[in-house]
Formats: structure tokens, sequence, C-alpha cells
């Protein structure tokens, strides 16, 4: 009874909570000093701002999202939504000539020019293994060239990978279908112990009043699942059936050797120089989960801060441009690559990427996009992964070095953290590294945007990740002259580091946070728009910057 949704991304963790009536409290906008709630100091950074003298005055810039799309007409997100100025929607021509016809809010690189759609692919270990196993099955490391030999290697520890959690699905899969049968006979019980068809909270409240002892109990265990969470007993389970169902999908997809979608998309999978290819989709459909993420990650960017509803996001006079690259499973490298390049393309600033996987084939067409990002001056942000691991010991990619060593220099990755000052401070879930992971933020309990207007709280550094992306589009809108390294100094020399005794993730032991990261903190805005105002920059006339809280 205690499930907990895990996103298909594993970059997002969402209860079974997420989906109630849950407060709009955004605690990641907090003070930890007033509030005793580690957020990063929103509100004081934005008074900040507006006493500050001979500050350049604020210039709006466009944030991008590469992730699974997002609802493109929601109440908090259509007001601040990009617009290619010189496409004419829906006409089926490359009005602008730069290769991709009818891109008005983004592109969609996991579409077909048919308009059909990949909602799901292979995890990368099952791609790299389906595609070798012709080669090296049965053959040993004696046996192959010396020039194969890196490939084989690479065959070997996929086929490992898959192994291991292609089981380890398949369990999943059958512990769960006994658990769900199992609440189902219990729901069937109660409906027939209280006569009714449809059981909700209020009923739960009252013991019934058939003679058998283990009822009581059983309605008593039902009402803490349902009580603020779910109309009745039946929506319950329905969440418990989709969440089945995305177990299912782990096993006809991500660890199914013979799945292969991309066909439906037509590029050529080898050419990795290929660029246009894809749909101007960027919605896909609501229900998808790759929808739900990318909107919720979109929301704590940059959700509508003048229109009284819902939540807001961190910053303002931002557009947001949403590319469409990866699907449930793990995304393609070269779709990747292609994203950042069509997001710089078009103006981005800063990028927001909360997607990761442990394998990564075509690195190098990523490494090139990510040093093309940092020659027009853009800054990447990064989820660092969900799996409480040490990402020094099981590389999580994109990663934070090229394939030559040196480290990314325009790229931040990001943990998250939570928003109580304890031992719980680091997300359970978190992956880690005193070298690799730059930096904590506010990722537990995000409460933002979700299709159909709604607004769901989420955990996960993908949402640590959006998080950072709108602290650097706070720097880079109000300090215009701020160049990818100089916010990447910024938003990390800001962080001071804390030194709570915490859980390491993944095990019992209690370790300094400190330790967890190069910086050893959590991401301020405050602190961050204090170091940034002692950048020297021309003097200039601020404009106003009003701030309306929702």
């Amino acid at each position: 009874m205690a499930r907990t949704l895990r996103s298909i991304f594993g970059l997002c963790l969402l209860s079974f909570a997420s989906h109630a009536q849950e407060s709009l409290a955004q605690w990641h906008h907090l003070d930890p000093s007033a509030d005793k709630a580690m957020g990063i100091s929103t509100d004081r950074a934005y008074e900040l701002l507006r006493t500050l003298p001979n500050k350049p005055a604020p210039r709006p810039i466009i944030v991008a999202v590469i992730d699974g799309g997002f609802d493109t007409a929601h109440v908090d997100l259509r007001r601040v939504l990009w617009h290619n100025p010189k496409e004419i929607a829906a006409n089926g021509r490359d009005d602008d000539h730069n290769g991709y016809a009818d891109d008005v809010y983004g592109w969609n690189f996991t579409g077909g020019a048919d308009g059909r759609n990949v909602f799901d692919n292979q995890k990368e270990e099952t791609r790299i293994y389906a595609r070798l196993k012709p080669l090296y099955e049965h053959k040993t490391l004696a046996t192959v060239p010396p020039a194969k030999q890196a490939e084989f290697r690479l065959y070997e520890q996929a086929k490992k990978a898959y192994a291991t959690k292609r089981a380890a699905a398949e369990a999943d899969y059958q512990d769960d279908a006994r658990e769900l049968a199992k609440d189902l006979a219990n729901v069937a019980t109660l409906r027939q112990a209280y006569g009714v068809a449809v059981v909700d909270s209020g009923r739960l409240r009252q013991p019934p009043t058939a003679p058998d002892t283990a009822l009581p109990r059983l309605a008593a265990h039902y009402y803490q699942a349902v009580r603020n969470k779910f109309a009745n007993l039946d929506s319950l389970t329905n969440q418990y059936g989709r969440y089945h169902a995305k177990l299912k999908r782990a096993l006809d997809c991500d660890y199914n050797l013979s799945y292969n979608p991309q066909p439906l998309v037509g590029d050529h999978p080898a050419d990795l120089a290929e660029r246009h290819y894809g749909n101007p989709n960027v919605e896909t459909d609501l229900r998808d989960h790759g929808v739900e993420h990318g909107t919720h990650c979109a929301g704590i960017i940059a959700a509508d801060c003048a229109n009284n509803l819902g939540v807001r996001g961190i910053a303002e006079q931002v557009r947001i441009l949403s590319v469409r690259a990866i699907p449930n499973g793990d995304e393609r490298d070269k779709d990747v690559a292609n994203a950042i390049r069509y997001a710089v393309d078009n103006g981005a600033t800063i990028i927001s990427m909360s997607f990761g996987k442990y394998f990564s084939p075509e690195k190098a067409v990523v490494d090139e996009a990510m040093r093309y990002a940092n020659a027009k001056g853009v800054l990447l942000v990064h989820a660092a992964g969900n799996d409480h691991l040490n990402v020094e010991s099981t590389t999580q990619y994109p990663a934070g070095r090229f394939l030559n060593g040196q480290t990314i220099p325009n790229l931040i990755t990001v943990g998250a953290s939570a928003r109580t000052n304890d031992e719980h401070l680091v997300a359970s879930f978190s992956n880690y590294s005193q070298q690799l992971v730059d930096v904590f933020a506010p990722g537990v309990d995000v409460v933002s945007t979700y299709p159909n207007n709604q607004y769901h709280p989420g955990s996960g550094t993908s949402m640590a990740c959006p998080v950072v992306a709108g602290v650097a589009a706070v720097l880079k809108v109000n300090f215009p002259n701020l160049t990818p390294a100089d916010l990447k100094r910024i938003i990390l020399a800001s962080a001071a580091p804390v030194h709570t005794q915490v859980v390491k993730p993944g095990t019992k032991q209690l370790v300094d946070f400190a330790t967890l990261s190069r910086t050893g903190g959590i991401v301020n805005l405050y602190e961050a728009v204090r170091l940034a105002s002692a950048v020297p920059v021309p003097a200039v006339t601020a404009g106003a910057n009003s701030r309306s809280s929702k």
C-alpha cells in the first residue's frame, strides 16, 4: 500500500498524494532564515533587485526546456511561451527557412513528419545490447580483433545492465500484480460490507457493521490511503492500475530487445549529422507522462507571475521554448544534441535538461553540441539523477566532463534537496558526487503546473534542475552581460556549504551534507543576486521590476 509512482524518466518521482487536492504553497520560494525552510529566498531576491542602484534594465530572455513536451494551453504557461516570430502556424511551410516547418512553440525530435509521435523507447543498454548481440554473442575478448575490443566491452557492459534491470522489472511487475489483486479483492469486500457501489472516505471512517473483526482494520487502513487524496476507493485502485501499467510498459518497451519505434520518426539513426527530422507538435498527448513532466518543469521556471492564478515561477520576463526529445525510456544522443542546437539557434540563453541515462554511445555528438552552446553564450542545467548513486562511480549522462576528461564549463549538474534542515535534507533518491554534482536545489514536493490547468507536487532531481535554471534566468534577465561562466560561478559561489548531518542517499549512514556536491550547498537566489550585483556592468537606469504574488 505504500507504493510510490516512479517516473519512467527516472528523474521524477510523483507520490500518489500528487493527485490530491494539495496546498499550492511553494516552499521552494521560502527563505531559510525567515521561514525555516531550505528554499531559495525568491522574494528577498526580488526585493533586493528593486533596490539596487545603477542596475542594467531587465532584458527578456528565452529559456529552453528539453523534455517530453508540455501543455501549451495551460493557463499559467500560455502567456510565457516562446513564439517563433518568423513562423506562420499550421501552414505546412518553413517560413523562416530554418529547416523546421511550423515550429511555432518549438520542435519535436521524437515525432514523424506524418504527425505521429514516439512516446516509448528502449533503455540505452537495451538498444546497445540488441544492436551488438548479433556481432558478439558467444564471443570472448580474446576472439575479438583489437580494433573491436572497445565495442565488445561496451556490449558486455550493456548486456549485464540489461539482464539485471530486466530481471528487476519482471520481479517488480509480478510483485505489484499480487498487490493489485489483493487491493481489488479488499475493495470488493468493503463494497459488500457497506452495501454500496462506491466507498468514499466518509464511509471508511465508520467501521462496517458486518461481524467480521478484520473489516474495521481494513477500513481504517484504506481510509488512511484515501483521505484527502482520492475521491473514493475506485480512484485509488485506478491509480494503482496506472502504476501497474507503467511496470508492464517497462517490460514491453524499456527492456524489450525487439521493440523499435524509430522507423516512425523516419530519420537515419546512424547519421549523427542529420538535423532536420521530427514535427512541430511539442504538446503531443496530454495524458503522456512526458508532457506531464515537461509541464511541471516549465512551471517551476516561469509560471505566470502576473495572473494571480495557481503557482508562480521563479523567473519573470522569460519565454519558454519547448524542445521535445525525451521519450519514456531513454533519449537518443542524436536527439539530445539536435535539441541543444535547435534551442541555441532559436535564441535560448539557458537550457533546462531534466533527463539522464547510464549509457551514452554517441556522447561525442552531445559534447560537440555543448561546445556549440558554450560558444554561443548558453548555460546548460542538468538533473543529477534519481538512483541514489555516486555518479563518480556510476556515470550518469550527460556527464559533467567531455570525453577528453575536461570539465564542461557551461554545464551545472543539480542534486535534489528537501525542505527541512535535518537528517532528511538531501532527497533519499538523489544522485550525488563531490566532483560531478555541482550543487543541490529544492526537489522534494515542489508544486508546479500540470496538464489541463492542474497543479501537483513532484519530487526528483527533475524538479531541482529547473529551480537552478530559474535562478540562472533571473540573473541573466537582470544582469544581461553575464556569460555562462559568470552564471555558473555566481550560482555555485553563492551556495554556502551546509554542514548538517544527513542520511547519505541509498544508505543508512550519516554524512556531512557538504560532502555530497562540489559546493556542499543549496542554491539561493538572494545570495546569487547579491553576488551578481557586485559584478561590474554598464551603469544604466534599472527598469521597473514589480513582482506579484499568487
